[in-house]
């Protein structure tokens, strides 16, 4: 029997992309989100539910191994509403896990939550904390309280700190910062799978020639991504401008995210 392994925003694009991927590595998915998920196939279950609902996640837990973690607002909004769904909605997943004993949670982070570093030549994860937005900083609330809950209760936790996640490449800042889908399923397996994880901050992108950030600690935790957004630079460069050094995709990890349209309303 596979072991099975619940996972939260399952309807987003990584979700889909695990769902896909996930199966190969040995793990049923129990596949949870507010949004259609279609009909199961396979070993999977199909749970609608909301992740700020601790009943509804309290029931989910059941007879699950492991937690991905991916069921957020993918990008800024207002504080309301990142608190309710990207804070609360996490605190609730982990507690509920706790509560279940299950042991491990692969918790979808993202670079933003040190978006507004400016870039040196191989970022590691112990940079300070430095988010760019409110969804950011809800990144930063998730990795802390993965570390009060592998510390105080004894949870396997992998904080995936997420690039660009998309098919492929199609600007300069995505040659860095690109995650293909076949090396998200294998970083998502490798947080599921790692022997000796207690708690881990990796940075979740491709084997890319020209990567901001340190993958050692991925390494560490067996992800071996195998793609590279050099494939396609000849393509995304083509009739490019020049690299500004002032422009935010430029001199910020986190990209755009640290430009003034990111402001929060007055």
């Amino acid at each position: 029997m596979s072991r099975r392994a619940l996972l939260t925003g399952a309807a987003g694009s990584i979700g889909t992309t695990l769902r896909r991927g996930l199966p190969a590595y040995g793990w049923g998915l129990r596949l949870l989100d507010t949004a259609d998920l279609g009909a199961a196939t396979g070993d999977e279950q199909v749970v609608h539910a909301d992740v700020t609902d601790p009943a509804a996640m309290e029931e989910a837990m059941r007879g699950v191994d492991a937690v991905v973690h991916l069921a957020a607002i993918a990008g800024e909004a207002t504080f309301a509403e990142i608190l309710d769904v990207n804070m609360v909605g996490t605190y609730v997943v982990f507690d509920a896990a706790r509560r279940a004993g299950v042991g491990r949670i692969v918790y979808a982070s993202s670079n933003h939550a040190v978006g507004f570093t400016p870039r040196s030549a191989l970022a590691g994860v112990d940079v300070p904390i430095r988010p760019d937005t409110y969804y950011g900083v809800s990144k930063v609330f998730g990795e802390a309280l993965g570390s009060l809950y592998a510390d105080r209760y004894g949870l396997a936790v992998g904080c995936l700190r997420i690039g660009s996640f998309l098919d492929r490449p199609t600007t300069r800042r995505h040659l860095s910062t690109w995650l293909s889908p076949g090396d998200m399923v294998r970083l998502a397996a490798a947080g599921l799978a790692a022997p000796d994880l207690h708690f881990a901050v990796v940075y979740g992108i491709s084997a890319n020639t020209r990567g901001w950030w340190d993958l050692t600690p991925g390494r560490r935790i067996g992800y071996l991504p195998q793609d590279d957004a050099e494939t396609y630079a000849g393509e995304v460069l083509a009739g490019a401008p020049p690299a500004d050094p002032a422009d935010p995709a430029e001199r910020y990890l986190g990209g755009d995210f640290g430009g003034p349209e990111y402001d929060a309303a007055p």
